[in-house]
């Protein structure tokens, strides 16, 4: 059987755009030859829906397109992710489900078992679990269909605990399938892949002893970012076929043993397939921020330059993501903003062929300071006047975003966002937040390898201290550990839930684990106010962790 793989790109509530794309992909890989095309799922309607399911009319709407693309599906059947409503009243209102389309129809339809409700998955809100996968015979073929958790259940998987009874792969195995096929719209973090080919699929593979084929979504929506790489397994679990990484792919894939051991093929593998973490990461960053700004309808973007390597870094990603001539790199010095930080940004700049402007702060600092002194009279200069200076940036930032239509991409890092060493309506202003899930040790690793080739982010930005510049002679250094440290305490604290004891215990000194751990908590405020952030990491800020801001536990 030669299956054609849909890897495509929805926009979340673009229905009429969604089902363009559906039946343009369906034609051209029928003209392929394919003789059965899988989508991935949810792809009428885009993923994830979230709220819009409890729109009265979404549900309806997503219904009345699934049928208007059945009737376009002709001898050669789609199975295409969908929403259902719920037939029985019982139970959550909808289900999260695959149409087998078929000769103008949709011939059956096949329900989600397994329903994560974890990091940014909340699909029990919303689904009614499917009690048992789905088989459809097809052309002398059993075709077992499931979607994304239903085959991550291997027991090396953590997650695998949240479910009772059965799990589906166990149920398929009692049905002797031809064929697995895989709905997925499985958001990317670094290390997934792998995980997601050596564990998942293949083992889906060999539990029930046929191919499998995996079509996964493509794209980024708000902070998540698919990355496609849809696949082909045999039945022994080894990979036969890869679609691109961060892009739309289409291939029509030729099995011909199914259900059998075949002879080892030579695997046909798209070159960006597999490839290193670091591009992994960059092209992940980049298409999140081109989709989240086209899907979003903004066509320029915005980045403040400070001659830092968090905003050269934003800067390059905006380029690749927008095309240079549509980004407007911004020098805002102050009276105490270093010459060589301002030269760097120029340099910059250049190199990359954005536009860039220079607007001074000095006397807009001043004026504010002059309007506060009446009130700030016997005080000591703070971080009260050091902040002003951010939020004057902020201010004329947003003023260009507003005048201009352009996207303002926020700077702030990881190490940052986590111990609050960025100004609340100030640096932090913004539409997105491009970094905001990159430790700073791993933006200075992004730099590097974008300057693999030749230096387009200036060699003094990677090699003199990191500082706010928000009095003299500061440095990130005198607030805060070395980033080292400082990002491997945040990761064993906010990524893997370690206590302050534990930290102690693998050898971090009890002074700084706690001051770092103070910082976490005491910022948590901070970030409810963040732009929303891309997600690469296992357990990013914002919609994946869910922490109180008034709160007392102190572990």
């Amino acid at each position: 059987m030669r299956i054609g793989l849909a890897q495509i790109n929805p926009t979340v509530g673009d229905l009429a755009g969604n089902r363009r794309k559906i039946l343009e992909t369906y034609a051209a890989l029928v003209a392929q030859g394919a003789e059965l095309v899988v989508f991935p799922e949810l792809a009428v309607c885009g993923y994830p829906p979230r709220d819009l399911l409890f729109k009265r009319r979404f549900v309806p709407d997503v219904a009345g397109t699934l049928a208007e693309i059945a009737t376009a599906v002709g001898a050669v059947p789609a199975i295409i992710g969908t929403v259902e409503p719920n037939p029985t009243g019982r139970g959550r209102p909808f289900h999260n489900s695959a149409a087998f389309c078929y000769r103008g129809k949709v011939a059956t339809v096949a329900r989600k078992c397994l329903l994560p409700t974890y990091d940014v998955f909340d699909e029990d809100r919303y689904f009614e679990p499917g009690t048992t996968p789905t088989v459809v015979e097809h052309a002398g073929h059993r075709i077992g269909i499931t979607i994304c958790e239903d085959i991550w259940t291997h027991p090396a998987i953590s997650t695998r605990r949240l479910y009772n009874g059965r799990m589906p792969l166990e149920q398929l195995a009692d049905q002797k399938c031809d064929l697995l096929v895989n709905l997925s719209a499985s958001p990317w973090h670094s290390t997934k892949d792998d995980l997601r080919q050596t564990v998942v699929v293949a083992d889906s593979a060999r539990a029930l002893g046929c191919p499998v084929v995996y079509v996964n979504c493509v794209g980024g929506n708000d902070e998540l970012i698919f990355d496609g790489r849809s696949l082909v397994c045999d039945a022994r679990g080894r990979v036969l076929a890869g679609l691109a990484a961060f892009a739309e792919d289409q291939r029509v894939v030729a099995l011909k043993h199914l259900g059998t051991q075949p002879p080892f093929e030579t695997p046909s593998l798209h070159p960006s397939f597999a490839q290193d973490d670091h591009h992994d990461m960059f092209e992940a960053l980049v298409l999140g921020l081109r989709d989240y700004a086209h899907k979003s309808g903004f066509k320029r973007a915005l980045v403040a330059l400070s001659g830092g390597i968090d905003s050269a870094v934003v800067a390059v990603i905006a380029a690749a993501a927008f095309g240079p001539e549509n980004v407007m790199g911004v020098s805002l010095p102050s009276a105490i903003s270093s010459a060589h930080s301002r030269d760097d940004a120029r340099t910059l700049a250049r190199n990359l062929g954005i536009r860039f402007e220079v607007i001074g702060i000095a006397a807009a600092v001043a004026a504010s300071e002059a309007a506060l002194a009446p009130l700030f009279i016997g005080r000591p200069r703070d971080v009260a006047e050091e902040n002003i200076q951010a939020r004057t940036r902020g201010l004329l930032m947003m003023a260009l975003s507003n005048k201009f239509g352009s996207l303002l991409l926020a700077t702030g890092n990881k190490s940052e966002m986590a111990v609050g060493y960025c100004t609340l309506y100030g640096d932090m202003c913004g539409g997105l937040a491009v970094i905001s899930d990159v430790f700073k040790m791993q933006v200075y690793a992004l730099a590097r390898w974008i300057n693999r080739q030749k230096e387009i982010i200036p060699q003094s930005t990677i090699d003199k201290p990191p500082s706010a510049e928000l009095r003299p002679d500061q440095t990130d250094q005198d607030s805060l550990p070395p980033y080292e440290i400082l990002d491997a305490i945040l990761k064993g604290y906010v990524e893997d839930g370690l206590s302050r004891r534990d930290l102690v215990a693998q050898g971090f000194d009890e002074a700084v684990v706690n001051d770092v751990v103070r910082k976490v908590d005491l910022n948590e405020y901070k970030r409810k106010q963040a732009a929303p952030g891309l997600k690469i990491t296992p357990l990013a800020f914002g919609v994946g962790r869910r922490i109180p801001i008034v709160q007392k536990y102190v572990g």
